[in-house]
């Protein structure tokens, strides 16, 4: 057996890699604005009110979601992760200051 190296190439199909989508956008994001427009419908008792927050909402997401499907993920989760130092921030008040009441 000779070792050679040599690349192996393997076919990866397109299809696999996109993010699953329903009307244009992401399927997680239809259904919250199919939600938030039922949400409304319920809170203001006018169809008009749902549609328009609905529609404008899968407006917002087909956008995002055409520019970088990956974004409004991201940006969601951003808040839940811990904030991290920065030594060009001067906070002149933090840390423990024994002695001055």
């Amino acid at each position: 057996m000779v070792a050679t190296n040599r690349p192996e190439f393997r076919t990866v199909f397109r299809v696999l890699h996109r993010p699953l989508t329903v009307c244009g956008i992401e399927r997680r994001l239809f259904f919250l604005s199919l939600i938030v427009g039922a949400a409304a419908f319920n809170l203001f008792y006018s169809l008009l009110a749902g549609c328009l927050l609905s529609g404008s909402l899968h407006l917002v997401f087909y956008v995002a979601t055409t520019r970088d499907p990956q974004f409004l993920q991201i940006a969601l989760r951003s808040g839940s992760a811990r904030v991290r130092y920065d030594a060009a921030k001067h906070d002149p008040y933090s840390g423990n200051q024994r002695g001055s009441r």
